[in-house]
């Protein structure tokens, strides 16, 4: 595995960045189909949405730094480094919700169905963060396992420095090591992550299919995300325990990470939201019919029969 896709002289294109710029244009193209069978203007939403994923970017990487503390604690710098990976997916939600959100304040455009055609995007994110994670190498790494499912990283993965098994077990890709350095075999929770984002792209067609009221498709992801990266990735990936319930260092496991805890509100607030949402399908946009064309009256009169 190697970060770098292609390489033109001081150019690097990066299967990270590769990844991610093809889900936003699905993701795009996606929403605006979406929006237009809904009965909304597409074309309204091309900004929002650029605004949305600027906004989203710079979330997602604030709250990469401040849920991954560890992993620029050998280099503080590293955190503007965005181009070598590390987004928090929370931080870009939050980001483009208040993208869409001031930008319906302004314009008056629809807030909740931008929000929820933009879903499958962030799913498609999803799946891309962790595809370009896992060419990165050292991005998201898992703990060491004993378990079968175990993965080895081998030798020609530039992106891949080795995990000390000195301490609590640290990727070398951000700090010295003072005892043994290995390369595996850990936790894959790159492709973890993966099955998340597959996941979720399925159940989002599925709920907006049902077209229920609006924000009961976002509440869903909310909380299903919570839910699969908290069970599924977080309790694998080597991250510190901000509280140390559980560890087993074995196993390659542990409960529970920053993102853990920041999951518990996000799932009782999500959960509660749905319980609120009024019952019954959403409210419909009527979409107006072409306006046909104009005769002239004279022409459109028949003539008389001689």
């Amino acid at each position: 595995m190697d970060p770098i896709m292609i390489e033109l002289g001081p150019i690097q294109i990066r299967w990270y960045g590769f990844f991610l710029v093809l889900a936003i244009f699905a993701g795009f193209e996606i929403a605006k189909r979406y929006l237009r069978a809904w009965g909304y203007d597409p074309d309204h939403f091309e900004q929002a949405a650029f605004w949305a994923v600027v906004a989203g970017v710079i979330g997602a990487r604030v709250g990469y730094v401040l849920t991954s503390p560890s992993d620029f604690a050998g280099n503080p710098i590293s955190a503007l480094y965005i181009w070598q990976g590390g987004l928090s997916i929370h931080g870009a939600v939050i980001g483009g919700i208040l993208a869409f959100w001031l930008y319906a304040r302004r314009y008056g455009t629809p807030f909740m169905p931008y929000i929820e055609a933009s879903l499958p995007a962030v799913a498609l994110g999803i799946i891309a963060g962790r595809l370009g994670n896992f060419m990165n190498g050292s991005d998201t790494v898992g703990r060491l396992t004993s378990l079968p499912i175990g993965f080895t990283w081998p030798s020609s993965a530039s992106g891949f420095p080795g995990i000390c098994k000195a301490g609590d077990n640290i990727s070398l890709a951000y700090g010295l090591c003072l005892g043994e350095v290995v390369r595996g075999p850990v936790h894959l929770t790159q492709i973890y992550g993966v099955i998340i984002g597959i996941i979720l792209s399925v159940l989002v067609v599925r709920w907006l299919a049902m077209r229920k009221p609006w924000g009961y498709t976002f509440w869903q992801f909310v909380l299903w995300y919570s839910v699969l990266r908290g069970g599924l990735e977080e309790p694998f990936r080597l991250n510190p325990l901000w509280l140390r319930v559980y560890e087993n260092n074995t196993l390659g496991i542990g409960f529970f990470t920053a993102t853990q805890l920041f999951s518990i509100p996000l799932i009782i607030l999500a959960i509660v939201m749905l319980y609120r949402l009024p019952k019954g399908g959403r409210e419909t946009v009527a979409v107006a019919a072409p306006t046909p064309p104009k005769t002239d009256k004279a022409e459109a009169k028949p003539r008389k029969k001689d």
